[in-house]
């Protein structure tokens, strides 16, 4: 496997006089790394020695890098000496580099401050790769992380653990497909959070692709059992998942996965909140165009919980205010036929009153 370059490898070695290109080469680089690496190049006056689709070996298929992190049932190190040579060893080396670029890019979208937000990674049967606390994530170092088994317990690392990682192990206990999680604040969709309010469905096709439906958790005071049960059982069927009055939790197959999530759910909610100035309703895609969207999703191995509702259930957000019009194939109108009833009961109402003034 090839050896994996972080931001900050590039960092120091430019610091340091060292050529960051002799250290890239024949290496994978985080995203951050490779901004670096091509600034670094730019600056000097040089092309990028980076492959490119004209210099690549080609390849049989096309292909989709894969990140998540595959252990061996039943082979978990158990021995304290087993247990620190796992924690170092190189497999987890990437792993901790990996989080530590999540960490620098939550950091840098404001989606943390101060020592907020916190990742993890499922590592074992009963390990979980995860963040220290009190640490600020933009800044965050590989040898800083530490490891917890499967009831928060710290069995490596230097540093004492997140207080939130039973939240992330609420998810991982019943949902096994989620093998890494990431806690943050992003603005708009923790203001979603303090309002109170469940983000609607059935207005962005990409949202309901990879995103999917975003689940809302009750209050309960961060790091307690409370929480991790409550955020724990929302997990099973939605990838993200607003935490009144706190913020979101987000899981994936692998962190940069969940990472996405984290950013497709902010996104979303910013669009929906500047859409909600423009005055008048918001529009929404048909039951059954979003029936397309599930199945493409479904497809792409993800989860989705609402394919066996009916097409008049998946588009209801009743909830939401203002007001969403909920497209309704065929109906002739665009109101529902909730609403149509509505109406019908009103003018009933009023013309009893008007035949009981005529008869008196």
């Amino acid at each position: 496997m090839k050896p994996l370059v972080t931001a900050q490898q590039l960092d120091e070695a430019i610091r340091n006089g060292s050529n960051p290109e002799a250290i890239a080469s024949g290496a994978t680089l985080t995203p951050t790394a490779k901004d670096i690496l091509a600034a670094y190049q730019r600056k000097n006056g040089r092309e990028s020695v980076m492959p490119t689709a004209a210099t690549r070996k080609p390849r049989n298929e096309p292909f989709v890098p894969d990140f998540e992190y595959r252990w061996k049932p039943g082979k978990d190190p158990k021995t304290p000496t087993e247990m620190e040579r796992f924690f170092k060893s190189p497999e987890i080396s990437v792993l901790k580099d990996r989080m530590c670029d999540i960490g620098k890019r939550i950091w840098n979208k404001d989606y943390v401050d101060g020592n907020g937000g916190n990742m993890t990674i499922r590592v074992g049967d009963n390990l979980v790769l995860c963040t220290p606390t009190l640490i600020s994530k933009g800044f965050m170092l590989p040898e800083e992380l530490c490891m917890v088994d499967m009831d928060g317990n710290q069995v490596a690392g230097d540093r004492k653990r997140t207080s939130e990682v039973n939240t992330h192990i609420g998810i991982m206990k019943r949902q096994p497909a989620a093998k890494s999680c990431v806690h943050a604040h992003p603005p708009h969709a923790t203001a979603f959070a303090v309002a109170g309010v469940v983000p609607p469905t059935c207005m962005i096709p990409e949202a309901e692709v990879f995103l999917g439906q975003i689940g809302y958790a009750e209050y309960r005071t961060p790091g307690t059992q409370a929480n991790a049960d409550i955020v724990g059982e929302i997990g099973i069927e939605h990838q993200s998942i607003i935490m009144e009055n706190h913020g979101v939790i987000t899981w994936g197959k692998d962190v940069e996965d969940a990472y996405w999530k984290m950013e497709n759910t902010d996104a979303y909610c910013k669009t929906i909140w500047i859409a909600s100035q423009l005055g008048g309703e918001l529009k929404t895609i048909s039951g059954g165009q979003l029936k397309e969207l599930l199945q493409i999703r479904r497809n792409l191995g993800m989860p989705e919980n609402r394919m066996d509702l009916q097409e008049c259930e998946l588009c209801q957000n009743d909830d939401f205010r203002p007001g969403v019009a909920c497209q309704v194939p065929d109906a002739g109108s665009t109101a529902s036929p909730a609403s149509n009833g509505a109406s019908e009961a009103v003018v009933q109402q009023i013309t009893d009153m008007i035949m009981k003034q005529l008869g008196q």
